[in-house]
């Protein structure tokens, strides 16, 4: 029998029903504890489900939803205008425990700015940040925080990131994860105020395995567990790496798919290295967490297909499972402790 329930919103991202509603049928044949409510407009996810030759039950329940909102709304209009967006109702859901998390591909600034009005903050959090995997050349995992919830953030902010990226992660590593911060230099006498400050903050935090500074290019290259950094600069570094893996990737398919001479010698020598290259596809680290909450919010690629949308839902089973705002609440008031004293 199902146990876990996630909100899913039907119509936000660049596709809509036509992505999210194959996406949860999908994921529902992975998961087998998984239930899904698509929030949405019921005629669209009607039709897509006749396509698909699959009817709503038990497992898969339609949610009628008659607005959205848009990928270019404010946060703010977006906060005063949602009763009745497929998004708000989607958040609603976990806020009135029906559902066990929520996943969007919508509006970033609308989802971020609903989800903190109706779920709240987790005690001890000025602002939730928004986290996500990234792949590194071992084969392992760095987790990077903010991915673009905040523009700017104070030193505090970015102490409280650590805290929250550092929890988090050690759900995925059973092991206290190193931490480190963003820098343009691995010294310590470089960097601006707000990082040094932030860096003093965790080097006095033993519960926290801090390691220092690291720069950008070492962010895939398994040097830490955790890299913190403000919203902006996190969502470059995001896109620009995101960006580069795909460009690669595609320049190899295409040189292999060609039906020269040149073709059959790149099938012949790199075929392997692909599949390896195939483990950097950013669809397979879709679905960042907004964490700090007190509930799990998981933001999706607006532009994200069928399988980067199920990875997302499979995000989302994965921290519930783990219960990772109790587990973030629980590092946050032993740190607090520590710092007290």
């Amino acid at each position: 029998m199902p146990n876990i329930t996630v909100a899913l919103d039907a119509m936000g991202g660049d596709f809509g029903p036509r992505v999210t509603v194959p996406a949860a049928v999908q994921a529902l044949s992975h998961f087998p504890e998984l239930k899904v409510i698509l929030i949405g407009d019921r005629v669209q996810i009607a039709e897509q489900l006749s396509l698909l030759g699959y009817q709503s039950n038990s497992r898969l329940v339609v949610q009628h939803s008659d607005r959205v909102i848009s990928n270019t709304e404010k946060p703010s209009l977006a906060l005063r205008n949602s009763d009745g967006t497929s998004m708000s109702q989607s958040i609603d859901a976990v806020a009135k425990h029906e559902a066990d998390a929520c996943v969007s591909c919508g509006n970033t600034g609308a989802l971020m700015a609903l989800s903190r009005f109706k779920l709240k903050l987790l005690p001890g959090i000025d602002r939730p940040a928004l986290i996500s995997a990234l792949p590194t050349v071992s084969g392992a995992n760095t987790w990077m925080l903010d991915l673009g919830a905040n523009v700017s953030s104070d030193a505090d902010s970015l102490f409280q990131f650590a805290i929250m990226g550092s929890a988090l992660a050690e759900q995925y590593l059973e092991r206290s994860p190193r931490v480190a911060i963003l820098n343009i230099g691995a010294e310590e006498i470089k960097g601006n105020d707000l990082v040094k400050r932030c860096a003093e903050m965790l080097s006095q935090t033993n519960s926290i395995n801090y390691i220092g500074y690291i720069e950008g290019n070492q962010l895939l290259s398994d040097v830490a567990d955790v890299v913190v950094c403000d919203g902006f600069v996190g969502n470059v570094c995001l896109k620009a790496c995101e960006g580069t893996a795909q460009i690669f990737i595609n320049k190899l398919r295409s040189s292999m798919m060609a039906s020269s001479i040149k073709g059959w010698i790149t099938r012949k020598l790199f075929s392997g290295l692909f599949n390896d290259l195939k483990t950097l596809n950013p669809d397979q680290y879709n679905g960042a967490s907004l964490l700090g909450l007190r509930g799990i919010v998981i933001k999706s690629h607006g532009s994200a297909d069928v399988e980067a949308l199920v990875n997302a839902i499979g995000e989302a089973l994965h921290e519930v499972k783990r219960q990772v705002p109790s587990r973030i609440s629980d590092r946050l008031e032993a740190v607090l402790l520590e710092r007290h004293y």
